[in-house]
Parts: C-alpha cells; sequence; structure tokens
C-alpha cells in the first residue's frame, strides 16, 4: 500500500480545475492524495479521469508537431500539461504545413524527425486507474466501474496508437510499475509493433464491450472505440502491406520492432472494416443545410449527428485556442493575423482552376468572385477564395497591377521577377494610379504577413464570430477528434484493401453527395485515397496518411507548392489569375528514416532496453 500511495500522490499532486477542453467533467480542482479519496467516489475518478483525457495525443487546433514552448501570452499562463503544451496558438506550424496542404512561415523543415513524444506518465495513471478501481466497487457500483474500466481501456489504446504510429514497438506495460522496484525491472524491452497493433486491437474491444452507447460530450462511449479501432487498424493494414516499400534497414527493422509481417495486412484491414461498420445506424453525415457550402462550413462548428468525439475549450478556463485569429488575416481581427495558407496544389484536388484559356493566356474575370462559379461545394466550404467574405469584410487578394497583360500565363510565370511588366508593392497602402496595388487581405509582398498563396483557410473559422473578439485565446468551438465522414472514409479504403469495391463505392457516394461533387461511375484505391485527402483537409490526417501508404518521400521529394495569384489588368479593367510558386518558394522533403521517429535520446539514456533505435537514426 505504501508504494501505491506514493503512486498516488505522483499522478494527482497534477490534478487541477477541470479546464481542459478534454470534456465537461463538472466537479472541482482537487489535490488528491490517497487511494480512497480518489477511488471511493465518482467525483474523485473524474478528476482522475481528467488528467487523462487531458493528455491524450489528439492533433487539435494546439497541435504543433515540433513541441515548443509559450507559456506566457501577455501574463496569461498558457501552458498545459499534454502532448503539446508548447506554442498553443501557433496553429501555422501544423503537420499541414510540412506536406503541402498549406504552408506556414518556417518552411520546409523535415516531418519526422523526433519530437520526443512519451506517454508513459499517462500510461502509468491509467495502468493506476485499472489497477486499482475494482478494489472499490462496493462505493462505487459494479456497473459504474466497469463503465469507466471501459473508458480507461479507451484511453490506454489511444495512448498506444499514437507511440506505434511514431515508433512503430514499443514496451507494452499494463500494471503500475513500483517507483522503488530494481532498475532492472523498470528497464523494459521494447515489444515488436505487430504486438503493439494487437494490443491496441485488443484494449478497444474492450472497451465497446464495457463502454455504453452514449456518454457526455468529450468522452468516450462504445462508439468512440469502435471508431478509434477503425482509425488505428487502417494504420496498422497499411504498414503491414506498404511497410516494406521505400523504408531503410537496420536491426529494429529484422528484429520486428518496427515493420508488420504482410501476412496480417488483411487481417488488420478487416479488423478496421468491422469496427467503423459498427457505427452504421448510430451516427450519419450531417445534412441538415440544402445549402451545401454553408452545410459543410456548420458541420466544424454546429453540434450535429457527425460529432463522435471531440475535444472542448473554454475562454473561462483558460483552455481557449487561437484558430479564429491565425487563420484570418490582421485585417479581419481584433489584433493577430495569419500565416498558414492552403496550397493551389492541394484545391487543385478537386481539378484545375479555369483560369487560362485554350491558347494558353490567362481567362479575364470582370470580378474575382467569378472564379468560384461551378466549384464544389465542399471546397468552398474548405477555403476562402478571392471575394468571399468573412466578419462584412471581403477577401480582396490582389498581388499587383498590369498596366496591359499579353502573352501566355506560362510565359508570363517563367520570366524572371525584374522583367515582368507588373506593378507591386510591399503595403496595403500604395496606388497606382488611384488603384490599390496590394489587396487588404495581400498576397504578401514583403509588408504585413498576407497569404502567400492566395488562398485562406476556411474550415473550422467561425464566422459569426465578431472581429472585436478575434484574438489569440478567444476562440472556443470544439475539434472534433472522430467523426462520421472519416469512419465511412475508413470503411471504403479498407473495404478496396479487402477487395469489397461495391461497399466501398457506396461509401464514397454518400461522402460526395452531402459534398455536392459530381457523382463516380466506378471506384478505385486512388479514389478513395483523393476523396480522403479533400473530406479531411486541414484535420491533422494527411500527415499520417503519408506515412502509413509509404508515399511520403515520393510526394515530398525536393517538393515545392503553388499559390494562384490575382492581378488587376489596368488598362481592360479585368482580372487574371496566375498559378505561381508560393511566394517564400521553400522546398519541403522527407528521408525514408522519417516513416519512424527515433526513440527519444533521453528515454535510452534511461533505458538502453530501449535499443535498437528506429533505422536511420
Amino acid at each position: 500500500m505504501k508504494s501505491l500511495k506514493k503512486s498516488i500522490i505522483a499522478i494527482t499532486v497534477g490534478i487541477t480545475a477541470l479546464a481542459t477542453s478534454c470534456q465537461k467533467l463538472d466537479i472541482p480542482p482537487k489535490n488528491i492524495f490517497t487511494p480512497d479519496v480518489i477511488f471511493d467516489s465518482e467525483a474523485g475518478v473524474k478528476s482522475l479521469l481528467a488528467t487523462i483525457y487531458r493528455n491524450l495525443p489528439i492533433e487539435d487546433f494546439k497541435y504543433r508537431p515540433d513541441g515548443g514552448d509559450d507559456a506566457n501570452y501577455n501574463g496569461i499562463q498558457t501552458q498545459h500539461p499534454g502532448f503539446n503544451p508548447g506554442n498553443p496558438w501557433m496553429n501555422f506550424y501544423t503537420s499541414a504545413s510540412v506536406i503541402g496542404e498549406e504552408v506556414g512561415p518556417f518552411g520546409g523543415f523535415e516531418i519526422g524527425g523526433g519530437f520526443g513524444y512519451w506517454p508513459y506518465a499517462d500510461i502509468r495513471n491509467v495502468n493506476i486507474l485499472i489497477d486499482e478501481l475494482p478494489k472499490h466497487t462496493a462505493k462505487l457500483t459494479q456497473a459504474t466501474v466497469n463503465t469507466i474500466l471501459g473508458e480507461a481501456h479507451f484511453l490506454r489504446a489511444y495512448y498506444y496508437f499514437g507511440l506505434a504510429k511514431r515508433y512503430g514497438g514499443v514496451p507494452i506495460i499494463k500494471v503500475p510499475q513500483d517507483p522503488g522496484a530494481p532498475l532492472s525491472e523498470l528497464q523494459v524491452h521494447r515489444d515488436k509493433e505487430e504486438a503493439v497493433w494487437d494490443f491496441i486491437s485488443a484494449e478497444l474491444d474492450l472497451g465497446y464491450q464495457m463502454l455504453p452507447e452514449s456518454s457526455e460530450a468529450g468522452r468516450a462511449n462504445k462508439y468512440v472505440a469502435a471508431a478509434l479501432k477503425s482509425r488505428a487498424m487502417l494504420y496498422a493494414g497499411s504498414v503491414a502491406k506498404y511497410g516494406s516499400v521505400n523504408f531503410v534497414s537496420g536491426p529494429a527493422l529484422s528484429q520486428g520492432f518496427v515493420g508488420v509481417p504482410v501476412g496480417k495486412a488483411n487481417t488488420y484491414f478487416q479488423a478496421a472494416y468491422d469496427a467503423a461498420k459498427l457505427l452504421e445506424g448510430h451516427y450519419s453525415l450531417y445534412n441538415d443545410n440544402p445549402d451545401k457550402v454553408q452545410n459543410f462550413t456548420d458541420l466544424f462548428l454546429k453540434p450535429n449527428s457527425e460529432q463522435i468525439f471531440i475535444k472542448q475549450y473554454s475562454i473561462a478556463s483558460n483552455t481557449a485556442h487561437s484558430w479564429d485569429a491565425t487563420m484570418s488575416p490582421r485585417y479581419m481581427t481584433a489584433n493577430a493575423l495569419s500565416r498558414a495558407y492552403p496550397t493551389l496544389d492541394l484545391v487543385e484536388l478537386w481539378g484545375q482552376l479555369p483560369v487560362t484559356n485554350g491558347d494558353g493566356t490567362p481567362r479575364r474575370f470582370n470580378d474575382r468572385t467569378e472564379l468560384m462559379q461551378g466549384l464544389e461545394p465542399r471546397l468552398l466550404a474548405t477555403v476562402y477564395f478571392p471575394g468571399t467574405t468573412l466578419r462584412g469584410l471581403t477577401f480582396d487578394m490582389q498581388r499587383g497591377i498590369y498596366p496591359s497583360f499579353t502573352g501566355t500565363a506560362a510565359a508570363e510565370v517563367a520570366k524572371q521577377p525584374n522583367s515582368r511588366s507588373y506593378v507591386l508593392a510591399g503595403d496595403t497602402k500604395t496606388l497606382y494610379q488611384g488603384k490599390q496595388i496590394i489587396g487588404f487581405t495581400g498576397p504578401w509582398t514583403g509588408g504585413d504577413e498576407l497569404t502567400r498563396t492566395g488562398f485562406y483557410v476556411r474550415k473550422y473559422v467561425d464566422y459569426n464570430k465578431p472581429q472585436a473578439t478575434v484574438d489569440l485565446y478567444k476562440s472556443e468551438q470544439p475539434w472534433i477528434d472522430l467523426r462520421y465522414g472519416e469512419i465511412l472514409l475508413n470503411r471504403a479504403e479498407a473495404a478496396m484493401e479487402l477487395g469489397n469495391t461495391g461497399d466501398a463505392f457506396d461509401c464514397i457516394k454518400k461522402i460526395r453527395e452531402r459534398a455536392g461533387a459530381t457523382p463516380y461511375t466506378s471506384i478505385d484505391i486512388d479514389k478513395v485515397r483523393k476523396e480522403r485527402r479533400m473530406e479531411l483537409a486541414f484535420e491533422n490526417q494527411y500527415y499520417w496518411d503519408l506515412k502509413r501508404w509509404r508515399t511520403a518521400d515520393v510526394v515530398l521529394d525536393r517538393a515545392h507548392f503553388r499559390g494562384l495569384m490575382p492581378y488587376y489588368v489596368f488598362n481592360e479593367n479585368k482580372y487574371i489569375f496566375l498559378a505561381e510558386p508560393e511566394l517564400f518558394n521553400r522546398e519541403y522533403t522527407f528521408q525514408k528514416q522519417s516513416y519512424y521517429e527515433p526513440i527519444p535520446g533521453g528515454e535510452i539514456n534511461k533505458n538502453p532496453n530501449l535499443l535498437p533505435n528506429n533505422p536511420g537514426y
């Protein structure tokens, strides 16, 4: 009991107010020091659960792959425990900014370089919960204990999923380790990657079996467990099928610490498919508004039937995020400004934009909004185009002015900048013959940070938020960690991998109907993957998709991304759009070793049994 009490002290002194944005567990903060105080009441258990939920590796508005440090902003303490305690406002430094969905200010740093995620303190908390809770059935009731244990198995699986997709095989620890035990007992060995995926699957099965069908927002139920299993097993199946492609060898690979036998691929794909099927009839695609642009916009801003598992935020509890402030230009905020911009490469997943004529000359537009005519509603709800409005202001993107324009678009873009006949400006105040040269919303030319691609992110931006309230740490819209749209995509991909093209076609058909997209007449794996990219843009999924498909080193092979620059042709009183490199023209790359991250060096120093490290490190 003495060692358990030490463990309880260790896990509870950091429990703070449940302003943790994970969920609403409406109990006051406590400093809890003994097992009976924690486990003899549901309120005490919820306090512990709050910490465990808060630290889940949910890649949300505050997610930043390199960590960072932003512990204080204008006197506000902003550093919170969890996967990403640092720089919670810097939404422009997300995984989307290093894979071509958008470009941010920091450029082509290589993803997967080792960010040190190692949540064994959190896993220990879960293990203590699982070990101790059954001893308190008399005070909690058997039904309550079973439900919370189901929740604990879900949470443990989520932590291990965060580890497995980064490192492959890691130590599977199922019981609380005694901190006073001999070092030889604490220095555990890595388990094989296959064993970790199997453990995650089994934990989520327990969660599904033990959890109720419904739960308060931000907490797990049986369908949350099934949804996470569909995501995790799809990842495992992809590693098994494609893991030997474009990878480097080494002892960790030959010993099974990274990599999964190809013969397990269909087992995992079937598990992903079956888990996704479990949600059928319990959740549905959001389709309340017949205006399909508005419908897809509101999907991310209103409570609805598609949300499975969300993470919540609150200004009052100092857990608010900054998405609205960092996705909008200063012109549309109270103070902050955007520094993350969708690329033309992303936009053209939906098809090439009609900006050139058949002879290669730029198409002339009377108004910038004409560009949006006929585009898919889902695209228009994902990206702000020139001419759209937000907070009563217009996105007036204009890179510069051509006094006149002749020739083809390609020939003009190929010229050296100083040999082009346009007029540019470094700020939004400079005029050309009474005409503003650069739009208040950009593109960027060297003054205030404005779009470098001609686009802005629209997904998750709260269009109802008054401009005076759009500032850092002033946004409260929840992050949807699991939604039914993703589950249909998981199901479709798993079905394709299993040869069930009929079900894959039906799932994609539902997604495209809701999106307002042209129906497909056939289906293949490339269409399924493309649909996933369009539907889940800016939801921090494509980063991991590239890794599990083993295509990152091809897609990001000295990659440069493009923007679409609007210009005004003065003598014609028309607008043209030129597809050009994004204005910093940074290069992005991905080394094959980065399909796995290195085991953190500090952890190896404490436990040499974690060796061999992953190949290439």
